[in-house]
């Protein structure tokens, strides 16, 4: 078959192309102007413009090297609409770039193989508090597909066949030869958004392959696991040891990078977290093993390796003991706030395998707490950092001690909103006329006077805490801990260290004196050294193992640095290393200063050795993790795993929700409960409890079930499961007051009943329940008065009427 088509068309997809590089050009402008518009620094305004040119060129090139099998098969066997194919790509092509590019100006990072990490239903939460979705937000993107299309039809009629080959030659010998020559056009800043998604991404799965390839298979042993003896105990000479245990609160505070507190960079506007400096055991050289919230929790409570993702976004949690755990089996009462929910990054399922005794996320502040407010898109995050205290206080039991309670909070971080906003952004205002700092400075707070008030919100709500904490009759026996989960993204970094270098306190009137720290420690440390010093000083179960990634807290008080650290910037990137003195990231190698800052060095050798003992950790943290080789599972009598299906159960479960969201799989179990095959609901139901613990309508519906089948006990525990977690979802209660209704439990549903009003939660339903076993308890005064109120709201009702009359 004879195949041909018009050379015509060839110089048309090259106009296409050409355009397509014109768009990325103006949205790399818009990029630049909005850098410089939100007060950033640029060094070098016309040398970031190059590089952005030189990189947005060869993307473009490579496109269509890559394209253009896909525009000789289109004219050779389709040939119509060829054209319209290829707009409609290159424009989806632009709305990619141009997403990537919001979110690199949100961020300051560039969008890799983070993105593998992130669950859809993240990435929108995290969107959506960033950025507020209306009609005007989208201009910009029709914009950019509108310069497109303009670009190509002016080209088309404004360049000849001639001028596309010679501008084609020209442009790449001038951008070929500078590629080669200018290296520094190769940086992150600088890249095409877009290709440096797609290589990073494959970066990643290659890295990915090649460490799967060992042959990891054979291996059966537990490499982190270690005589519990070599955890030194570092602390206790700093401390007057008294006899009851002490109790433990470890407050992590979004967004605190070191930047912000004492001497430091933008110092000011955390006044008291600096006046507690002199108070404290102090590290000035601190680091979060992660660049993101997401593993805080499993590095700072447990010590933990990261898994592919990040530790909690393992499918199944790897067998592992943490400070929860053990200080639980001791006798502490546990406990964890944060005001936001807590399913976000699975918190709550790594929080339930340690046997928590109390989670309180944003669905149990109720109404005399205040949220958040809600953005022009109708988003909030949840409580503000002072209410978030305000409900640890509230709940804290006095009588229940020793206690551990972990509280997170939540302002630092977009769209940073949170009350009086207004009265501290004019405090902002009052701290920079005081300060002795440059100009530029200056200029660069007021650009992000928002973070700043909030960085200041937040130090208050901590001041307002503790100083509320300091009149219970338990502050006297209270151990607190206080550091950033990293440090907040939006503000630029002065570089790549800077991102995990948090402050660390630990304050307490146990102290003997306070002390400051210039050597070098991480989150990894903190759980050695804290059970070190309770085991050792009080009557704690002793530890025979364990499987921590550190030895402990190093307390020297030169700058120094005893630890080898793997940092994981974002979900399934590791490429940062503190090693000895040095930082070792994508590659490139930096010397860290006493100062904690950093310089680019050139020692080849060096970079061969610590590349090398940054692969050797990402195979043991694969094989570790996804092998469940961190704790054996015969030594760990603290965990408390998730719901084990069989083989049998497994495959009807993927059966039955391939191809399902998490809601319509529930929809699935509602209809498949309605059809009486309660047991296939149930499962279904404990599929998706598994991933979401706090799934309150799957565990409503497993509870109903339950006792529809007379399962009576049963059903109780779990709908009381969910009033726990909810307490404020008139859904449970309706549930619950069915269940002692069928099992002829009135007291204790006239009991749920005065809960939900407690909680005030107010629905005619329970309120009709509430008549109906107040009737059967031959009370038909309080049932009457509950008719009465109800009939003058529901007068139509016939449910009600024929009711009330049976009560005359």
């Amino acid at each position: 078959m004879k195949i041909n088509f018009p050379v015509k068309n060839i110089f048309t997809y090259i106009l296409l192309l050409i355009a397509l590089l014109v768009t990325f050009w103006f949205i790399s402008f818009f990029e630049v102007f909005s850098i410089i518009f939100k007060g950033m620094k640029v060094n070098n305004f016309g040398l970031m413009i190059l590089y952005k040119l030189l990189n947005d060129f060869w993307t473009s090139f490579f496109i269509g090297l890559i394209l253009l099998p896909f525009f000789l098969l289109f004219n050779a066997f389709i040939k119509k609409h060829w054209i319209l194919f290829f707009q409609i790509l290159f424009s989806v092509i632009i709305i990619i770039q141009f997403s990537l590019v919001k979110y690199s100006l949100t961020t300051l990072l560039n969008l890799g193989a983070d993105l593998l990490g992130y669950s859809f239903n993240d990435i929108t939460l995290t969107v959506s508090s960033s950025e507020s979705m209306s009609l005007v937000y989208f201009v910009p993107f029709m914009l950019a597909i509108s310069v497109f299309f303009i670009l190509n039809k002016v080209f088309s009629k404004l360049i000849s066949e001639r001028s596309i080959i010679a501008g084609s030659l020209i442009s790449i010998l001038v951008f070929g030869g500078l590629k080669l020559v200018i290296s520094e056009s190769s940086e992150s800043i600088y890249q095409n958004k877009l290709s440096y998604l797609i290589s990073d991404v494959y970066k990643f799965q290659k890295e990915k392959n090649e460490i799967n390839s060992y042959n990891l298979a054979e291996r059966n042993d537990y490499p982190f696991l270690k005589p519990y003896i070599k955890s030194n105990d570092v602390l206790s000479p700093f401390f007057n040891v008294e006899d009851k245990k002490p109790n433990i609160v470890i407050i992590i505070v979004e967004g605190l990078g070191a930047e912000f507190v004492g001497e430091n960079t933008y110092s000011g506007f955390t006044p008291y977290l600096d006046s507690l400096i002199s108070e404290s055991l102090y590290w000035e050289n601190f680091v979060s093993t992660s660049g993101r919230t997401f593993g805080v929790l499993p590095s700072l409570l447990a010590s933990l390796p990261y898994g592919e993702n990040g530790f909690m976004e393992l499918p199944k949690l790897p067998s592992h003991i943490s400070l929860m755990s053990i200080l639980k089996s001791n006798g502490y009462t546990t406990s964890f706030f944060t005001g936001d929910p807590s399913s976000f990054d699975r918190k709550i399922n790594f929080l339930e395998y340690n046997g928590i005794d109390n989670v309180i996320d944003e669905e149990k502040f109720g109404g005399d707490f205040v949220k958040t407010s809600e953005n022009s898109g109708g988003f909030s995050w949840g409580y503000p950092d002072a209410e978030i205290f305000r409900k640890a206080l509230s709940v804290m039991d006095a009588n229940k001690q020793p206690r551990l309670d972990i509280i997170m909070t939540l302002t630092n971080h977009e769209p940073f909103d949170f009350p009086s906003k207004e009265v501290y952004k004019v405090k902002v205002d009052s701290i920079l006329n005081v300060k002795n700092i440059s100009n530029e400075l200056k200029t660069e707070i007021k650009s992000y006077q928002d973070i700043f008030a909030s960085i200041l919100y937040s130090d208050a709500s901590i001041k307002g805490f503790i100083d509320e904490f300091k009149k219970r009759p338990e502050f006297e026996n209270t151990v607190f801990v206080i550091t950033g989960d990293h440090r907040l993204i939006p503000i630029t970094q002065k570089d790549k260290l800077c991102r995990f270098h948090v402050p660390f306190y630990i304050y307490s009137p146990l102290l003997k004196k306070a002390e400051r720290f210039k050597s070098i420690s991480s989150h990894w440390d903190v759980t050695p050294s804290l059970l070190s010093f309770l085991t050792n000083n009080y009557q704690l179960n002793k530890l025979d193992e364990v499987a921590w990634m550190s030895q402990g807290l190093d307390t020297a008080k030169q700058f120094r640095n005893i630890h080898e650290i793997p940092l994981m910037r974002y979900k399934g990137n590791i490429n940062d290393y503190i090693y000895k003195d040095y930082l070792f990231s994508d590659g490139e190698l930096f010397k860290i200063n006493e100062n904690f800052g950093t310089y680019k060095v050139i020692e080849k050798d060096l970079v061969i050795k610590v590349a090398e003992s940054l692969k050797e950790f990402k195979k043991l943290n694969i094989y570790t993790t996804s092998n469940n080789r961190i704790f054996p599972d015969s030594l760990n009598i603290y965990m408390n795993p998730a719901i084990e299906f069989s083989t049998e159960e497994l495959s009807i479960i993927n059966e039955l929700t391939e191809g399902l969201t998490f809601d319509q799989s529930f929809n699935l179990a509602r209809e498949t409960a309605f059809k009486k095959d309660y047991k296939k609901a149930r499962l279904i139901c404990d599929y998706i409890l598994n991933e979401y613990p706090n799934y309150a309508d799957a565990r409503i519906l497993k509870g109903r079930t339950l006792a529809w089948e007379g399962k009576y006990d049963e059903a109780e525990f779990e709908l009381l499961n969910v009033i726990k977690r909810t307490p404020y979802y008139y859904d449970c209660y309706l549930a619950i007051m069915d269940l002692y209704w069928w099992s002829k439990k009135d007291e204790k549903g006239i009991e749920m009943a005065q809960k939900a009003f407690e909680n005030d939660i107010i629905h005619e339903e329970i309120s009709f329940k509430l008549a109906k076993a107040y009737q059967r308890m031959n009370n038909s005064k309080n049932a009457i008065k509950i008719m009465d109120s109800l009939l003058v709201i529901y007068p139509e009702n016939k449910d009600f009427l024929t009711f009330k009359q049976t009560l005359q």
